[in-house]
């Protein structure tokens, strides 16, 4: 694909603790780049936002030979990501590298919604200041985005709850970058959507506000043609989008 992952230049990657490779879920284009990142990096571990913690230690402990049954036995359809096909190089790209799961119970999504990121993460929280209000232009934004993210037909008085369980989960995945670091050393690498890579209130920033001295690099994924606002990332990697129906249509029927 044109615009591929050849732009990111190998010093970079080699200096950063931390990648975090952002991706619009159903784009396969995004799948083949973080793949070919992967094999660039050759990362200690690579921790997923689609994957619990059981379902990474499965994978850890099965063979690899057949990624399509392994996608199969871990039940990846069944948590509603897009089709683990596309994944597939992800995962060939892989190898035997551990990896590690992000993914946080629904139930305590859910409970972020309506009792707060803070609330539901506990003291630990302020290592992310979860316990703080974001500034009042943020969360207008925030909600903003939100509410044109669900097509436009949620009330607006629930994108604040919506808000709130997006910063648990990424002070979330940023606890679980921070502990795989720990564990693993550098470098390691995150694969999860767009929103979380975001340097500005995302993973990275999470991470920042936890441990500053830890080295950062994140790189968006995102689809031609360019939007009109671009979020931030220290790379951006634009590829011919995805077919797909408009995801609006299920808001309309």
């Amino acid at each position: 694909m044109a615009d591929t992952a050849d732009r990111v230049r190998d010093d970079a990657l080699m200096q950063a603790d931390i990648i975090i490779l952002g991706e619009i879920h159903d784009n396969g284009f995004h799948h083949k780049g973080q793949a070919e990142l992967i094999e660039r990096i050759n990362p200690k571990a690579v921790v997923f936002e689609m994957l619990s913690s059981a379902q990474a230690a499965q994978i850890n402990a099965d063979p690899r030979d057949n990624l399509a049954v392994l996608g199969h036995r871990i039940g990846w359809a069944e948590a509603g990501w897009p089709d683990f096909a596309l994944y597939q190089p992800v995962f060939e790209a892989l190898g035997e590298t551990p990896v590690v799961g992000a993914a946080q119970p629904r139930d305590k999504v859910r409970r972020a919604f309506s009792e707060t990121a803070f609330g539901v993460f506990g003291p630990e929280g302020t290592r992310f200041d979860l316990d703080q209000s974001l500034p009042d232009e943020q969360m207008a934004l925030r909600k903003d985005m939100q509410f044109r993210a669900h097509c436009n037909a949620m009330p607006m008085d629930m994108m604040a709850g919506m808000v709130e369980a997006q910063r648990y989960r990424d002070a979330s995945f940023a606890a679980v970058m921070l502990a795989t670091l720990d564990e693993y050393g550098a470098p390691i690498v995150l694969i999860a959507g767009n929103g979380h890579a975001r340097t500005d209130w995302g993973v990275p920033a999470m991470i920042i506000l936890s441990e500053p001295n830890i080295k950062t690099l994140s790189i968006g994924f995102i689809e031609r043609p360019q939007p009109d606002s671009i979020p931030p990332f220290d790379i951006t990697i634009m590829t011919d989008p995805a077919i797909r129906a408009d995801p609006c249509d299920a808001f309309n029927n």
